[in-house]
């Protein structure tokens, strides 16, 4: 009997076992699901029959390698710091690893072990990264295949709330790690734009004037990744003109945020003892520390009074920084509701020269979420992984080493599966009059 361990039940997991569930049921298979709240692991594996649920200290050596020595494959679903301590596990007992998280630098440094072991480490496996790497190494390849010469590129991705479920003023509400969220883009970000590097600090990056159009969807701002750069090398173009990955959000999430910034509102440094001090009296106090003053429009304070900033409330959570107190806002307001819906957003622009015509390709993904448990995030950080898994134990992926999904032997079946299951591209490709990227 093929056995799966999964590492994590979050809000993030609820799609991916519910989807191995199915597969251990029909294969005859057999899958534990392990954390540290084993309530949440029972609710969600609802007494299904071939199902372990487990409760695991992950930093515990000794509960860490009985659990996965038992296991054909490994996939952690756990904050990204702790995968290398499953990695060290997988590695010592033999086990191939399954992750959604940027590859880990000290898992990176593994690698030719890994390999030598014949095991199969596979990172970015996920949404973005993940669907965002196959997906545009389909497209890639296809065109390079056909003798195309690529000269732009940029690929929007973003984690929204559904137009139906859109009932506050920033356009937003949490599908994934809220503290991921509130510290996003703290690095700035570089890119390649017209064959220079261009470096965007912090303080620019949240600008609502960056917009792209979503079929169907009209505008959305967009905001540059961390690092595209090391991305134009992975997929093979090093020499195209613009290559620029990012992330998607309303314009108006943009404009509040890019006050936030200003305000020093994600500040992780300074501490404020929370016990007895209200909203209203941190932002005064967090003011006066850092010599601002509230220059905020008046879309800015709606916004910002949306957060309960302004608000006389006693927050009352010990000593907590600046991020941290904003954060307990954003799960509060930005939370989704049991009916709402989230929303994922994946477009791929490409411009490209071919047979001395210049041509542009879109291509679109939406997926929505079917409740708060349900959601698209889940659907698409989830099921990639899933597929990949039962891919991997029935043979049907025989690659080893360390490798993220930018290989056809990868992301071919993978795609077609995810197809199967509602996640699919929308092509469109259009002839441009005169050279120029898109």
């Amino acid at each position: 009997m093929k056995k799966i361990l999964l590492l994590g039940a979050g809000k993030s997991a609820t799609v991916l076992i519910a989807y191995l569930k199915k597969k251990c049921l029909a294969f005859g298979w057999h899958l534990t699901v392990a954390d540290n709240n084993l309530k949440l692991v029972e609710d969600k594996l609802a007494g299904a029959l071939n199902t372990s649920a487990v409760s695991i200290d992950i930093h515990n050596e000794e509960q860490r390698k009985t659990l996965i020595e038992q296991a054909d494959i490994v996939i952690s679903m756990l904050p990204a710091a702790l995968h290398f301590l499953v990695a060290q596990t997988c590695i010592e007992t033999g086990r191939h690893l399954l992750t959604a998280s940027y590859v880990d630098k000290n898992i990176q440094a593994s690698a030719s072990v890994i390999k030598e072991k014949g095991l199969l480490f596979l990172c970015e496996m996920g949404l973005d990264p993940g669907i965002d790497h196959m997906s545009a190494m389909q497209l890639i390849n296809r065109i390079k295949n056909n003798g195309g010469n690529m000269q732009s590129f940029y690929s929007h991705c973003g984690g929204l709330v559904a137009p139906e479920s859109d009932n506050n003023p920033w356009h937003y509400k949490i599908s994934w790690n809220p503290k991921n969220i509130i510290l996003a883009g703290k690095a700035g970000a570089v890119f390649k734009k017209n064959g220079k590097t261009v470096a965007v600090p912090y303080e620019l990056l949240f600008d609502e004037t960056r917009t792209v159009n979503i079929p169907g969807y009209g505008k959305y701002a967009w905001y540059p990744n961390r690092d595209s750069l090391s991305y134009s090398e992975l997929y093979g173009l090093q020499d195209c003109d613009t290559f620029i990955r990012t992330t998607l959000r309303h314009p108006d999430f943009c404009y509040g945020w890019k006050q936030v910034v200003a305000l020093k509102l994600t500040d992780e440094d300074k501490r404020y003892d929370t016990d007895g001090l209200s909203y209203k009296a941190f932002f005064q106090q967090h003011l006066s520390q850092h010599g601002l003053a509230d220059d905020s429009s008046a879309q800015q304070k709606e916004m910002l009074a949306y957060l309960k900033i302004y608000n006389d409330d006693i927050i009352g959570k010990g000593l907590l920084t600046a991020a941290e107190i904003l954060q307990l806002c954003a799960e509060e307001k930005l939370m989704l509701h049991e009916k709402d819906r989230d929303m994922i957003i994946m477009l791929h622009e490409i411009a490209y020269e071919e047979d001395k015509a210049h041509k542009k390709i879109t291509s679109s993904l939406i997926v929505k979420g079917d409740n708060n448990l349900e959601t698209a995030m889940a659907k698409t950080v989830g099921l990639p992984l899933g597929i990949a898994a039962v891919m991997i134990l029935k043979d049907e992926i025989k690659l080893t080493g360390l490798h993220i999904p930018i290989v056809p032997e990868i992301y071919e079946p993978v795609l077609r599966e995810l197809e199967k299951e509602g996640i699919a591209f929308k092509e469109e490709e259009t002839v441009l009059k005169n050279k120029r990227t898109c």
